[in-house]
């Protein structure tokens, strides 16, 4: 069986758009996942320590077989082929990827929450993912909408499209 999944992506550090870039394919070669489209890419200042560079973020949205377990092992394993160090809670990284929805599901254990905590107060995940996903709704039945409605587009800035593979909605 095949879930539709968006991942959140998000760089700071060592040229951040080709990061980004770069971890989009690598998510459209995942074994048994198809990359369906990606966001823009939009720049934001960082949600923590603000003594680091603003973040590139942006949203993709796969179909995907493998389990969500399977799939967050895999994310990190293209975290880690970044070579991304965590030295610190919402601290500079070289690349982030996060399970933001995995089909209707709500899983919450310590180390893997879906929805993704705290996914509906980041405009930096709302924006993006609206943009591919306008009509979503989240699985305790909340449209995206409202989340967005909620939450300020301040200090958020558009840059480019995301979509390096040239796939569409």
């Amino acid at each position: 069986m095949t879930e539709i999944t968006y991942i959140g992506l998000g760089s700071n550090l060592d040229q951040p758009l080709q990061q980004l870039r770069d971890a989009v394919i690598e998510l459209a070669s995942l074994p048994d996942t198809s990359l369906i489209t990606t966001s823009s890419w939009y720049r934001s200042a960082p949600m923590g320590p603000q003594d680091q560079p603003d973040f590139i973020n942006g949203v993709a949205k796969l179909q995907t077989s493998l389990p969500p377990r399977k799939l967050l092992e895999a994310l990190q394993v293209i975290e880690q082929a970044h070579l991304r160090k965590k030295d610190r809670h919402w601290g500079p990284r070289t690349l982030d990827l996060d399970i933001l929805l995995y089909g209707g599901q709500i899983i919450d254990d310590t180390d893997l929450q879906i929805p993704h905590p705290g996914l509906h107060l980041r405009n930096f995940v709302l924006l993006p993912l609206a943009e591919i996903a306008e009509q979503l709704t989240f699985p305790d039945g909340t449209p995206l909408v409202l989340h967005l409605e909620n939450c300020p587009s301040d200090g958020i800035v558009r840059l480019s499209s995301g979509d390096p593979c040239g796939t569409t909605d």
